[in-house]
């Protein structure tokens, strides 16, 4: 008889407001101790960019920003904060598309999202807004490593930000930053239920477990850190680069 397969995910409440400079693994640590989660070694922690990001300071005062003509012109069309359009081309490799809503860019790291990820959204501060991590797979390192030395625990952290997708409405929680878990899990080759070689199943599991996540941590419930139990998973020290499609590839380009 087959064993049923199970996941358990625990969202991590009472984090405070984050601000830059924070602790974060030590924060992380005693939500756990509250919620009475103790951290196993095959735990994954599922972490939201936006409190990663407060602590890294990748906080803008759009009172400092001076907009160029081009985000000047731009706003104008979108009936947008031309301050908030600047700081969006900045975080910016090149403009996919857009219309009066939004702008759908590629950022620096290569993420295709919305508005580079520049976010006004639980953000304290007026007129500031969130841009992404500079370097996503070496905050969930550094994320994983102090809590290694703090708490003798080897978990995978996965920094997890929402996007949107390009064939379905809908949003989803996917993997920015992964340190411990290989991020695709790769069935090509194997056989399917019925025998048949499979062709092309490359599954990303690192956005599913975010994704799964999301439903515990939600937008409203200010529990920006979950811990998912139960997920076996092949351990790696690289990190989230195989997530990002290449270019001769990518059929929406």
């Amino acid at each position: 008889m087959t064993t049923p397969r199970y996941l358990q995910i625990f969202g991590l409440a009472e984090i405070p407001e984050i601000r830059p400079g924070d602790d974060l693994p030590t924060l992380i640590l005693e939500a756990c101790r509250r919620g009475q989660v103790m951290l196993q070694p095959s735990d994954i922690l599922i972490v939201a960019q936006k409190i990663v990001s407060k602590a890294e300071g990748r906080l803008v005062d759009l009172n400092t920003i001076a907009p160029s003509a081009f985000a000047q012109a731009l706003a104008e069309n979108m009936s947008k904060d031309p301050r908030f359009i600047e700081v969006v081309l900045r975080e910016s490799r090149r403009i996919v598309r857009g219309d009066a809503r939004v702008l759908i860019t590629e950022t620096h790291h290569g993420f295709i999202c919305a508005n580079a990820g520049v976010d006004q959204s639980n953000v304290p501060q007026a007129n500031s807004v969130s841009l992404l991590p500079v370097d996503p797979d070496a905050s969930a390192a550094r994320l994983r490593e102090r809590i290694r030395a703090m708490a003798g625990i080897d978990t995978a952290v996965i920094v997890a930000d929402t996007f949107g997708r390009p064939w379905r409405e809908g949003l989803v929680n996917v993997a920015l930053g992964v340190a411990g878990i290989t991020p695709l899990r790769d069935f090509r080759g194997l056989a399917d239920g019925h025998g048949r070689s499979l062709k092309a199943t490359v599954i990303a599991v690192a956005d599913e477990l975010c994704s799964a996540a999301e439903l515990v941590m939600g937008k409203d419930a200010h529990q920006p850190v979950a811990v998912v139990r139960g997920f076996v998973y092949e351990k790696s020290e690289g990190g989230s680069q195989s997530l990002l499609r290449p270019p001769h590839r990518d059929l929406f380009r």
